[in-house]
């Protein structure tokens, strides 16, 4: 069943990094994968790691992420289990630094310097809002858009004035913006300055390796090289595993950043154009 009214290929993958976006922006879940990626824990390591959370919340944190594909949970002996995260969680990793790059830049300053997973939290949490990946894509491919037209390609026979309480929330976010009531919506700067991140969730959701991401059909940039395979669209969506697969003694190669830097203050921004309104709320 279409998402949107937007094309087939474009409606599938809107849905997949919705659904991924969903797995993986609830509160806490990236930190507990930043905690694994060193490698399987036991129960108690990871509790270590992340204090701040009971046993009564980690508990079903893990199962979810297992759930979902993402961690693993590997049984040694009655008394000896570990967790570790997935090939998934691996080629997600490099994401992160993306997400932090596009909140140093287009996200409002607050008074004190925001650890970088704090960053990447509070952007997830923007872009997981009610239809935010549908009015994104319909803004990007479309361009300045009125509100009917638009409520056309995202919320197809649903009453068109449904679309007006996700829009000004993206406005008020700074991802959307507006010339006044009654005018159309265009994407921001920061909307727009969105297109690496949603490249690469849109690749990763798929199935892609990251370098494709220059060549998405409505995210990449212009001038990269073709890609030497249409953008796959049929790719099943990220299911949950009914048997975690084993972990792989071969280990994948780290990023080019230390996770321990996610979970440190971010470094002094560097000078940038005076941006509308502060840039998008926090």
């Amino acid at each position: 069943m279409a998402l949107t009214g937007l094309p087939p290929d474009i409606d599938a993958d809107v849905a997949r990094v919705t659904e991924a976006l969903a797995m993986i922006t609830p509160r806490w879940n990236v930190r507990i994968l930043l905690a694994l990626s060193g490698g399987p824990l036991r129960y108690t390591e990871v509790a270590a790691k992340v204090p701040w959370l009971q046993s009564g919340q980690l508990h079903p944190k893990l199962q979810s992420l297992c759930d979902a594909g993402l961690v693993e949970r590997t049984v040694h002996a009655p008394r000896h289990v570990t967790y570790g995260h997935t090939d998934r969680v691996a080629s997600l990793l490099p994401i992160l630094p993306l997400i932090v790059t596009w909140a140093e830049q287009y996200l409002e300053k607050p008074d004190r310097p925001l650890p970088a997973i704090e960053q990447i939290e509070d952007s997830l949490t923007l872009l997981t809002r009610r239809h935010a990946a549908a009015i994104l894509w319909a803004l990007k491919i479309r361009g300045e858009t009125g509100g009917r037209a638009l409520a056309g390609f995202v919320l197809p026979g649903s009453y068109w004035n449904t679309i007006y309480p996700p829009l000004r929330q993206l406005v008020a976010d700074g991802l959307v913006e507006t010339a006044g009531s009654g005018r159309p919506y265009r994407l921001s700067a920061a909307g727009d300055g969105l297109g690496p991140v949603l490249a690469a969730l849109s690749a990763w959701s798929a199935g892609q390796p990251l370098e494709q991401a220059a060549q998405h059909p409505v995210w990449g940039r212009a001038n990269a090289a073709p890609a030497p395979q249409t953008w796959v669209s049929n790719q099943p969506r990220l299911a949950p595993t009914a048997t975690p697969a084993p972990i792989r003694s071969g280990r994948t190669s780290p990023p080019a950043w230390q996770n321990t830097d996610l979970f440190s203050h971010a470094t002094p921004s560097r000078p940038k154009p005076a941006l509308p309104a502060g840039g998008p709320r926090r």
